[in-house]
């Protein structure tokens, strides 16, 4: 179905919300695991501090004794009843110590306390370390008392033990302290967020709203100051936009503007003498060469209309870029010359004018490809050679040449004729539609060579306009300067994969010309 194969539309501001709450409901777990980390850290401290100071308070009343023979030390605690029963006091937590002798022996405290596997450390270096007793977990404090010296004995022993009971209460009560706030804190946070976002995305929709108030007509530049620093590149753009659609549509109009009025000149000829004709009926007057006048004035202008609407259906053909870019294929251009000559060769025969083709012949080819449309090209070498002969007078020449640049990597297409040519001021402006050369009084559309400009632009290719004169025995003497329109046609790319165009259906014959009479070739 459309709708499910269709791409979902995103949302800005869901996806903006994502990326900001994302990291943030990511990193919260992690925040309280490093907030029970810490907390186990400080709950520990104070409590560690506490069981070392018993530890050294204990050692303190640890008496080493050398006995009589000086053989062996006796080790004594003195040790108060009182302070035994201080140690045994805690209701929240077991209270463990012991005291071994110099031979490892018990002397005071808890027996079930286990005794440390590392060796004897430096004496009254204190030491921590976490073990078990009678399936408690305690946390032991511990300090070996100074040698006394003698063969085989070792350091006394004092160690001091303590359950976690304690410790995990004020852990936990830290861990509240924490985390609770949070769970106000935090949806508090992804409201502002939100109100922050949907705040700070206002413009857009006020910039949505000013574009969607514009009458359709309306295609000047919307206001840069008005939005943010982040929209202005997009602003810019569309202001680029606008200002590309208001030149397009203003010479959409212009150009609608001079087809009309190129048109009305031909159906008003076409309307006056058909009127006559039907006022000379209407009178009695049956005079058969006026009525042959008439009708021939009626298919010229008729004529006249038809070609000008060719030649519009041609250059709306011509400005389609999407289906000229769809419908490339390999041109043999030199065919397509040869077949435009045919056509023409009636007319430049009626016309006594010399139309000639230069360039490979059936069955020979051009060393490079060309890719492109041949109804275009085609169309492109008609207007060329039609606006040749119209320009060139009795007695003159057109030539059709179609030759390889391989230094250039081009192909070149030339015509060339004898008339009066071009004035170097106006060799630009002959490519603008409707436009026609001063002092000639051809009778023509003005649309040939602006159709041309334009398919040469479809194709990536260069048009230039030149003197006939300049080449060598170009133009009889006598003539004007004549007029040699050169186009350059880049060669199709190696890894350009364009369709056979040796097959491609030919045109139609221009409406006014028969075909079918071979072109003289030059050599």
């Amino acid at each position: 179905m459309q709708a499910t194969s269709q791409r979902e539309q995103r949302s800005l501001f869901g996806e903006i919300l994502d990326w900001m709450l994302a990291p943030l409901l990511l990193l919260w777990p992690m925040s309280v695991a490093l907030t029970w980390l810490v907390a186990q850290s400080i709950a520990n401290r104070p409590f560690d501090r506490a069981l070392a100071e018993t530890a050294r308070t204990i050692a303190r009343q640890v008496i080493v004794e050398r006995e009589t023979a000086g053989q062996r030390s006796r080790v004594r605690l003195r040790l108060p009843e009182v302070a035994n029963e201080v140690l045994r006091s805690d209701e929240a937590d077991r209270v463990f110590f012991q005291v071994l002798g110099a031979r490892g022996e018990y002397i005071a405290g808890d027996r079930e306390l286990p005794v440390p596997d590392e060796p004897a450390a430096p004496a009254q270096e204190l030491r921590y370390r976490d073990d078990d007793v009678q399936s408690d977990a305690v946390r032991v404090a511990y300090v070996w008392l100074p040698s006394t010296g003698i063969p085989g004995e070792v350091p006394p022993l004092v160690q001091v033990a303590e359950t976690l009971d304690k410790r995990s209460r004020l852990a936990t009560e830290i861990i509240k302290g924490v985390i609770v706030p949070q769970f106000v804190v935090l949806p508090l946070a992804v409201l502002l967020v939100w109100f922050a976002l949907a705040r700070g995305i206002k413009p857009l929709n006020e910039l949505q709203q000013r574009i969607r108030r514009r009458e359709s007509h309306d295609l000047s530049p919307l206001q840069e100051r008005d939005v943010p620093e982040e929209v202005a590149p997009l602003v810019g753009a569309i202001n680029e936009l606008l200002g590309r659609l208001d030149h397009s549509i203003g010479a959409q109009k212009h150009f609608l503007a001079d087809a009309a009025h190129q048109l009305k000149t031909p159906l008003a000829g076409l309307r006056m003498q058909a009127e006559l004709a039907q006022r000379e009926i209407d009178a009695g007057e049956q005079d058969p060469k006026a009525l042959k006048r008439s009708l021939q004035q009626i298919a010229h202008a008729s004529q006249r209309a038809a070609h000008m609407v060719n030649q519009l259906l041609a250059m709306a053909r011509a400005e389609d870029k999407e289906s000229a870019a769809r419908g490339k294929q390999e041109v043999n251009l030199a065919r397509l010359a040869r077949e435009t000559v045919r056509d023409f060769v009636p007319r430049a025969l009626e016309n006594r004018i010399d139309l000639g083709y230069e360039g490979p012949e059936e069955g020979q080819a051009l060393h490079g490809r060309l890719a492109g449309q041949p109804l275009l090209i085609r169309e492109l070498i008609r207007n060329l050679v039609d606006n040749a002969l119209q320009y060139t007078p009795a007695g003159g020449s057109v030539t059709v040449r179609v030759m390889d640049d391989p230094f250039g990597q081009v192909i070149v297409l030339q015509v060339e004729d004898t008339g009066p040519g071009i004035p170097q001021a106006e060799r630009e402006l002959v490519f603008r539609p409707f436009y026609r050369a001063l002092g000639t009084n051809v009778d023509g559309s003005g649309l040939g060579l602006a159709i041309v400009r334009e398919i040469v632009q479809q194709h990536g290719a260069e048009v230039a306009i030149g003197d006939a004169r300049n080449r060598a025995g170009a133009a009889p003497v006598g003539s004007g300067p004549g007029a040699l329109f050169t186009v350059r046609f880049p060669l199709a790319r190696r890894d350009e994969t364009v369709a056979d165009g040796a097959s491609a259906p030919s045109s139609p014959r221009p409406d006014d010309q028969p075909g079918g009479l071979a072109a003289p070739a030059r050599r």
